[in-house]
């Protein structure tokens, strides 16, 4: 088994990697809704919830490696005394927020009247039928992610202020490193 664990790669080029997914992948859903993709065509449609169990995915696997190991980074050296309070919440609150968006997710296949399938093909819960409470949970999950999208903004304006203020390389530290040499 020790012969194995060399190939695994290191905690921070995972996540690294991650990042680089959930950037688009949040675009996209911001952008382009179901509402949008649904007269496009079954195609686009079948795309658009294949990206979403991408997505899902990521979100419970990040949840999960921070429930295991808590978060990756640490506030830097050269951070103000308010900025080193931001960023442990901020980041929490970022993780939790895409937990709460899958679990959303789930909870409005769990309250649907029809069978509900991420990416087509893996059923998200039995429906139960109940319409009102479906109605609710997709307004919400709507709100929630909305709301999430302004919370990451404020992450990315924070990071980017860092790299260019601070001069800390905060992007570069975050970037994969076949993205670095443009930061």
């Amino acid at each position: 088994m020790k012969y194995l664990t060399r190939y695994k790669p290191h905690r921070r080029k995972v996540l690294k990697w991650m990042h680089g997914l959930m950037i688009p992948l949040f675009v996209w859903f911001l952008l382009v809704t179901p509402d949008v993709v649904v007269p496009m065509g079954k195609g686009w449609f079948a795309l658009h919830s294949n990206l979403a169990l991408v997505f899902v995915s990521i979100c419970l696997w990040w949840t999960a490696d921070v429930m295991r190991r808590g978060l990756a980074s640490r506030p830097g050296p050269k951070l103000p005394q308010w900025a080193r309070l931001v960023h442990r919440p901020l980041h929490l609150v970022i993780i939790w927020g895409l937990f709460l968006v899958a679990l959303g997710g789930f909870l409005l296949g769990l309250t649907s009247i029809v069978q509900l399938k991420a990416g087509l093909w893996l059923p998200i819960a039995p429906p139960m039928g109940w319409r009102r409470a479906n109605e609710v949970i997709g307004t919400l999950h709507i709100y929630q992610f909305y709301l999430l999208g302004i919370v990451i903004a404020a992450h990315a304006a924070f990071h980017i202020w860092r790299h260019f203020k601070l001069r800390d390389n905060a992007l570069r530290i975050m970037a994969p490193k076949v993205l670095q040499r443009f930061l």
